[in-house]
């Protein structure tokens, strides 16, 4: 992976912030557990979690991300270090035993949380990866990100996505008793689908790391966090973008948007921006640029 150069700007010129080395792979899983919602969108759930004597194994930390998601995530203190193939084990596990995941998040998160498990997520964390790594991971087909770490001094710590890699839908055979954001695309009119591909196109535009996610009732537009959210809503003929802004920093909104964040909604975010015509899209691009800048 290539190396990132931070500096530190002053009067007199810039002076290079070096890397403080991290002895511990505990020191760092530590650190991202005590901020895990604030660092990468993910809610706690429990650390160093057994899994029983079949698998024989700790997973180093289990949350749910802001989409209702399960996640694992896996640290390293060493670059030739496998945590891949380790994640990959617990991830096993995680998708046959969802019952014991789910009353995991009713004790410590809330009893009302509907897991989604259409997108389980395996992130994997360290010093650095080799190319070996993120080969493994886009052949093995499955929710996985791999992320570098840095901690320099002044408290200044880097994470780095450097490689993401989305599977399809991995629901199961399990019957579904609704209908997926990508069904109801599908039943829109030609003309809201021309709206939705100009907006798509747009928020994948904003970024080389933005990742685009079907899940079961919106897309997911994310760097290492969601900013932006898209519901379709095919039989009012509109679409529903919810994006990562204060609603209260907004002066002068728009008539087709509103402050969402004590209404119960789908997607991520508090601002809400309602796009039933192309000339809703112009308004659309200028929030979620600011979302995502903010990301």
């Amino acid at each position: 992976m290539g190396e990132i150069n931070l500096y530190q700007v002053t009067k007199e010129g810039v002076a290079e912030i070096t890397p403080e080395p991290v002895e511990l792979e505990k020191k760092m899983q530590h650190l991202i557990e005590e901020n895990l919602e604030e660092i990468l969108g993910i809610r706690f759930l429990d650390s160093e979690y057994g899994t029983g004597e079949k698998h024989g194994g700790r997973i180093d930390t289990l949350g749910l991300d802001e989409n209702d998601s399960p996640v694992i995530i896996e640290y390293k203190k060493t670059k030739n270090q496998n945590v891949i193939n380790q994640g990959l084990y617990y991830f096993d596990w995680l998708v046959d035993h969802k019952a014991e995941f789910e009353n995991l998040v009713r004790q410590e998160i809330n009893g009302d949380t509907e897991v989604d498990w259409s997108s389980p997520r395996l992130v994997c964390i360290a010093p650095d990866f080799t190319k070996y790594d993120s080969h493994a991971v886009e052949q093995i087909g499955q929710n996985i990100e791999l992320m570098r770490f840095e901690r320099y001094s002044d408290g200044v710590l880097l994470l780095e996505l450097v490689n993401a890699v989305e599977s399809e839908e991995t629901g199961g055979d399990t019957p579904r008793e609704y209908t997926t954001v990508g069904e109801k695309l599908g039943k829109a009119d030609e003309r809201l689908k021309q709206i939705f591909d100009e907006l798509d196109e747009f928020l994948l535009s904003l970024g080389d790391d933005v990742q685009k996610k079907e899940l079961k009732y919106y897309y997911a537009y994310k760097t290492i966090r969601n900013f932006a959210s898209v519901e379709v809503r095919p039989t009012e003929g509109k679409l529903l973008l919810y994006l990562k802004i204060d609603p209260e920093s907004v002066s002068r909104a728009p008539n087709n948007t509103r402050d969402v964040s004590e209404i119960g909604h789908y997607g991520t975010g508090d601002f809400e921006v309602t796009i039933a015509q192309k000339e809703d899209l112009e308004t659309s691009k200028e929030y979620a640029q600011m979302s995502y800048e903010r990301m």
